[in-house]
């Protein structure tokens, strides 16, 4: 069988293109974008083809393609035109889902880190495939077990068939696909949970609790309501410390490379579903410890006087966390916040968290608003000046002046989107290594 992946080169369709090249298909894609992305890495290593322009495909072959790419995209409508079978991207992963006990990881924040933790742990000791949005993904037929990042935007989780259902937490997100707002979210986190055996979800998280579900489920958290938790905490620059407690019992103590709750809560999670399948206790501990996170997720460099960090923080709970774990890692220094919002529904719904999260940097910058689905001409009044004007000392900034960030000598600067952040962190490092 043959796929060809309109997109491949987004973070969720490039993890599906590995996976059905990791499967025995034949594996092609197209994408728009021309340039490097982090996510060419595992199709390169496969050699997956990526063609950016019109070329010959096979009438047998099944195409599958981003909903970033609308219908009238000359691309898809090129496939169509020639009569091809077409699938969306999330039945294809629903297909693959139902082949394996899947572990469904969901969530607004911490979907990729906890999907990676968990299949840490699993690859090295009963193996499994996994399907990850840092555009990581790899399967095998013979695996008996699959951790998939289950994503919320446009319901895609609901195509799923999940064993274990993990949720994170719950927060108003992707605005554009939830005209009912947070119930409605609630509601699609509800029925995806409802077709697991088991749920294990964030019990510390209101919204979550507020859910009634239909299976049994584990509640894991910082709170003593909860069936698995995390206390003796301690958070300091090398990361963190728990003891970890099940149904009032001490379970063991753990330590991890990463910083903030948000990590020790992530990391119960996969505690949990990993002792559910019998997994010893020493490989849970081991394997938490080596985790080391996800690409574009509070990754590190040092270049020269100054730190910089990577994160694919969009939403403010995201950037909140990310600003306070660098302040875990790095006390003593300047924590400097350089963010490009994405999408404009999303900056407008949450504007006033966007700038109470960034606040907390002792300086921000702001990019313009970056997207590619919704018109600006839409959202009258909605842009990043709007955030700037209300976050004290905050300041615009863009790839061609990002030189202003120079001045900023011996501090944290933190880079944060989901979208091509990369472009102005390539040319200030570029600057800083003069």
């Amino acid at each position: 069988m043959k796929y060809y992946c309109i997109g491949i080169k987004g973070s969720g369709m490039s993890s599906l293109a590995n996976i059905l090249s990791d499967m025995g298909y034949s594996v092609s894609g197209y994408d728009d974008a021309k340039g490097y992305k982090y996510t060419m890495d595992g199709l390169e290593k496969r050699g997956i083809e990526i063609f950016y322009e019109a070329h010959d495909i096979d009438k047998d072959t099944i195409v599958t393609y981003s909903k970033a790419f609308s219908m009238d995209h000359p691309e898809i409508k090129r496939v169509k035109e020639l009569g091809l079978t077409l699938r969306e991207y999330k039945d294809v992963m629903g297909d693959i889902t139902a082949l394996f006990k899947t572990i469904g990881v969901s969530g607004t924040h911490g979907k990729t880190t906890t999907s990676l933790m968990i299949s840490e742990i699993f690859d090295n000791t009963v193996g499994c495939n996994y399907f990850v949005g840092d555009g990581t993904g790899h399967a095998t037929k013979d695996n008996e077990y699959f951790v998939i990042e289950s994503d919320e935007f446009n319901k895609h989780l609901l195509a799923y068939h999940p064993t274990v259902a993990i949720i994170t937490n719950i927060e108003l997100d992707h605005t554009e696909c939830y005209p009912g707002g947070i119930e409605e979210i609630k509601d699609t986190f509800r029925q995806f949970a409802n077709k697991a055996d088991l749920i294990i979800a964030n019990g510390d998280d209101k919204n979550v609790r507020d859910i009634k579900f239909d299976k049994k489920v584990l509640y894991y958290g910082l709170n003593d309501n909860n069936d698995i938790i995390a206390k003796n905490v301690v958070l300091d620059q090398k990361g963190s410390k728990f003891d970890c407690f099940m149904n009032g019992k001490k379970f063991g103590t753990f330590s991890l490379k990463l910083y903030g709750n948000h990590m020790v809560q992530n990391a119960l999670s996969a505690i949990a579903v990993a002792n559910y399948y019998g997994i010893k206790l020493s490989d849970i501990k081991k394997n938490l410890a080596n985790f080391i996170g996800a690409k574009r997720r509070f990754k590190i460099k040092e270049i020269g006087k100054y730190i910089t960090i990577d994160d694919y923080a969009h939403h403010p709970t995201e950037i909140a966390v990310t600003i306070k774990a660098a302040r875990q890692k790095y006390p003593d220094k300047e924590i400097v916040a350089v963010f490009l919002p994405n999408t404009y529904s999303r900056t407008e719904a949450l504007m006033d968290d966007f700038v109470n999260a960034l606040s907390l940097a002792d300086k921000t910058y702001v990019m313009d608003i970056h997207c590619d689905r919704e018109r600006q001409v839409d959202y009258p009044g909605v842009s990043s000046d709007t955030i700037i004007k209300r976050i004290k000392g905050a300041d615009k900034v863009s790839v061609a002046d990002c030189k202003k960030l120079l001045k900023h000598d011996n501090s944290v600067i933190c880079f944060m989107s989901c979208t091509n952040i990369y472009e102005i962190e390539d040319e200030f490092e570029k600057l800083a290594k003069k």
